[in-house]
């Protein structure tokens, strides 16, 4: 049974948005979060149960919606969040993943793993204290991870009497600030989150304010995945091969496709080896079909029988990204161990890990004026820089720019597979000219990492 090219247009439409939140600590996330899920009405009896006998053992009046989402035990003790909590909910609209994630600077990191796969991401302000560090470093990560959107949340704003002055001056301060990020759609709405003013209904104290609420807004807001323009991309998981009386020469190319769309009869490229061939046959869940696009899991059948293996990348023979041993990138550092220039390194690539050394670091990002620190030597948790790496196999990264998926990798620790930073291939930043590509020079290793 054939997929249509006319199917696979309609399929491309979602009414699925994952988002994320991000602030600074106690700016309110985990009560807007609450919030929405409460308001919204998903929210079951006895979950709600649970957090009303929870919120009046602590004396409290009402109960701290906060609690929906503070799951771990550390977290509902401390009244903060640790741990990324992923939350499934959905409205007549539209269907939501959200990812709330932590506001402690120590745990920066996790709003890595929860925005790296988001379409919006709602960063939150206290009305009281405005922009700080902490919300200048999760702009400049929603930024840096090419978030498509961008939500302003002034909280608090109960606090600060409703006030629109003050709602005015944070919003056009960190638009500014993100404006030299090159940051895509930025939208402020000023809430309450533990009132629930403009999360889900329209708030009565701020009548000087007439656009969306949260939800509102996260319902409309416009979520485009065409597929026509992706660059392709499959990275081989694993070579199926039966060799049942019924299938004896079956030889299938299984994983999931990380962009774009493969039809049958295309030419394709393995890489890194360079090898062609043709797609014969597509199988999805055992069914024969015509197309597979993003993010369906298939196994491709070719035409030629060639040497391929998991970690390999079937792309289009017309739309094939250069190989390379040389990788300049920005990552986000997110092991308590530094990352130093001369580190031996595991690098992964979509389904490919390979040796790699760190050769140069060459940057460091400073927040407060996004000024660049050279030569830090060194990177920490919850720093961003730039950094050179040599590997020692070649490797097909996209520009990060184009495709999230396959041009982000991970470096880590090859003693004890640590994960120490998320690179992301590339210029840092939209509209970012950044220094030229340098060569390497690759140096002697007493102990066979030299590459």
């Amino acid at each position: 049974m054939g997929t249509t090219t006319d199917q696979l247009a309609d399929l491309s439409a979602t009414t699925l948005l994952r988002f994320a939140t991000a602030g600074s600590v106690d700016d309110g996330k985990s009560t807007l979060v609450g919030r929405l899920l409460h308001d919204s009405k998903s929210v079951l009896t006895d979950q709600l149960e649970a957090v009303e006998r929870v919120s009046a053992s602590r004396g409290q009046d009402a109960p701290d919606l906060a609690l929906l989402t503070d799951g771990l035990r550390a977290e509902r003790e401390q009244g903060i969040t640790i741990d990324v909590a992923y939350r499934y909910f959905a409205t007549a609209r539209r269907r939501f993943i959200l990812a709330d994630t932590p506001g402690h600077v120590q745990y920066t990191r996790n709003m890595v793993t929860g925005a790296s796969t988001a379409e919006l991401t709602v960063i939150l302000v206290d009305a009281r204290h405005g922009v700080v560090e902490q919300t200048r470093r999760h702009a400049a990560i929603a930024a840096l991870l090419r978030v498509p959107h961008v939500v302003l949340a002034v909280n608090k704003m109960d606090l600060v009497a409703y006030e629109e002055s003050v709602f005015a001056a944070i919003a056009a301060e960190f638009t500014t600030y993100v404006d030299e990020l090159g940051a895509p759609e930025i939208t402020a709405i000023p809430i309450s989150a533990l009132a629930g003013d403009n999360v889900v209904e329209p708030s009565a104290h701020m009548d000087w304010y007439a656009g969306a609420t949260v939800l509102e807004h996260l319902e409309t807001v416009p979520i485009s995945h065409d597929l026509a323009t992706c660059h392709a991309r499959f990275p081989v998981q694993v070579v199926i091969r039966p060799q049942t009386a019924e299938r004896p020469d079956y030889r299938g190319y299984a994983g999931q496709v990380a962009a774009g769309a493969f039809r049958v009869g295309e030419e394709i490229k393995v890489l890194p080896s360079g090898r062609s061939s043709k797609i014969s046959g597509i199988d999805l869940l055992g069914e024969s079909v015509d197309v597979a696009w993003t993010p369906q899991s298939v196994s491709l059948l070719l035409a030629d029988d060639i040497d391929i293996s998991r970690g390999d990348l079937i792309v289009p023979a017309h739309d094939a990204p250069d190989t390379s041993q040389h990788i300049e990138a920005t990552v986000c550092h997110v092991a308590d161990q530094p990352l130093a220039v001369g580190q031996r390194v595991l690098l992964k690539h979509t389904t490919r890990t390979v040796k790699a050394i760190v050769k140069e670091i060459p940057s460091r990002l400073t927040l407060a004026n996004l000024s660049q620190h050279p030569e830090p030597g060194q990177l920490v948790a919850n720093d961003i820089g730039r950094v050179k790496v040599r590997t020692a196999e070649p490797l097909a990264l996209d520009s990060y720019a184009d495709s999230r998926r396959t041009g982000s990798f991970l470096l880590i620790d090859p003693a004890d597979g640590t994960t120490l930073a998320a690179g992301m291939s590339g210029e840092a930043f939209t509209g970012s000219t950044g220094p030229e590509a340098a060569e390497f020079t690759a140096a002697p290793d007493d102990d066979g990492w030299d590459f």
